[in-house]
């Protein structure tokens, strides 16, 4: 069993930043690729960025790249989104996920096995 605990979310000015973090409780020595989505109100789930178990694999969604950064320390159980240059577009709720379990598809919500419970960011304009 996996428990996702994310922190971070506040409210901020637009051109502002912020770091979320999500804290992972796994069995030791077990590492998981890491996905952070986002769903707005009245959107769908979509996808932020994603990181596999050893940081060789690193993805972005169009939307963010350039902006967002994803990293994870192993040492700590911790997986990291650094948010620079936030819009209000970006104003959401963000998720961590873990585990893939159908395919290596980092993208897909669906293959995450894990969920954590949410932190709000709120962009103002």
């Amino acid at each position: 069993q996996v428990q996702l605990v994310e922190s971070g979310g506040d409210l901020v000015q637009a051109g502002g930043s912020l770091r979320l973090s999500c804290a992972v409780s796994e069995r030791p020595g077990t590492t998981h690729s890491m996905g952070w989505f986002r769903q707005a109100p009245g959107k769908e789930r979509e996808f932020v960025a994603a990181i596999n178990a050893i940081s060789s694999m690193i993805l972005y969604a169009e939307s963010v790249k350039g902006r967002f950064s994803i990293s994870r320390d192993n040492t700590k159980n911790m997986v990291y989104l650094q948010m620079n240059s936030l819009k209000a577009e970006d104003t959401a709720v963000y998720y961590c996920a873990a585990k893939l379990i159908i395919s290596s598809d980092l993208r897909d919500s669906t293959n995450y096995a894990y969920w954590g419970q949410g932190t709000q960011v709120v962009v103002s304009s």
